[in-house]
């Protein structure tokens, strides 16, 4: 299966609704995502941490240092109230989008 690039922004929305089920580390997130996603899409570490970063810097996560289940330590993030507004907000605004792209596929001639 060919990589799928993701669009600007898809990512942050990514992250925050696998966060919203419990708090998980950097790698842990991308995981969950490949898995979620069968395989189609591999968030890369270039991407993934300074999008963590950023979201942190927005108050949409925080993070706590702890343990990972491989007993290394690592970095656990987490939504916080303001993430999951942000949260509803985004699949809002990916809703809108994913069915204007449905229309104009299947209307264009």
């Amino acid at each position: 299966m060919s990589k799928i690039e993701l669009l600007q922004g898809t990512l942050d929305l990514l992250v925050l609704r696998v966060l919203q089920a419990a708090p998980m580390h950097g790698f842990g997130i991308a995981q969950k995502i490949h898995l979620l996603s069968a395989d189609a899409l591999r968030i890369e570490e270039g991407s993934l941490y300074p999008a963590l970063y950023r979201m942190e810097r927005k108050g949409w996560i925080e993070a706590e240092w702890g343990v990972s289940e491989n007993n290394r330590r690592a970095k656990f993030y987490q939504l916080t109230r303001q993430g999951r507004k942000q949260l509803v907000a985004e699949t809002a605004t990916w809703q809108r989008l994913a069915a204007a792209v449905g229309e104009v596929l299947a209307k264009a001639d």
